[in-house]
């Protein structure tokens, strides 16, 4: 009956030892953790790179600007350009988006060349009458030429003609 016992206590320290040592194992080589020596880029024991390839989305087509994102984005420096109160701001703005959603239609629709410009006159008939009926006269023509010759060029002749008004008024 002894030796039962011996060999119960034998099989209990053996037990107690394996659990211990490899627990002692797990903590040096780093199995399975983010630290040790299983984390140098997957090399050696611990936790291991998924085999499975990552597949890579193809980067998004940046979507066209709708019509009211292109007149808001100018309006700023056109106002600034022709010096427009809040009211000639909104007619034009609203002008101006209104036209430009049927040219960008009319581009969808991919027409003919000469059928095309024969749209976009028409398209700009419509809106000079338009503005013609809702912004005064001089504002009209400013805008008109601002279209001519392009929001920078206006906003420099503005900047030049408030310097020669500066120096008139100080002579």
């Amino acid at each position: 009956m002894k030796k039962v016992l011996k060999h119960s206590g034998l099989n209990i320290l053996t037990l107690l030892v394996a659990l211990f040592g490899t627990t002692a194992i797990y903590a040096q080589y780093g199995y399975g953790s983010q630290y040790g020596y299983g984390s140098r880029g997957g090399y050696g024991y611990g936790s291991q790179r998924s085999s499975i390839p990552q597949a890579q989305t193809p980067a998004e087509e940046p979507k066209p600007k709708t019509a009211e994102e292109l007149v808001d984005g100018e309006m700023p420096r056109i106002t600034e350009a022709l010096e427009l109160n809040e009211f000639e701001q909104a007619v034009l703005s609203s002008v101006l988006k209104k036209y430009v959603q049927e040219r960008i239609e009319a581009q969808i629709l991919k027409l003919p060349p000469e059928k095309m410009a024969e749209v976009y006159e028409n398209i700009t008939k419509r809106q000079d009458e338009e503005l013609k009926a809702g912004l005064p006269l001089e504002k009209y023509e400013a805008f008109v030429a601002l279209q001519k010759d392009g929001v920078s060029k206006t906003l420099k002749k503005n900047k030049k003609k408030k310097k020669e008004k500066r120096k008139k008024s100080k002579n």
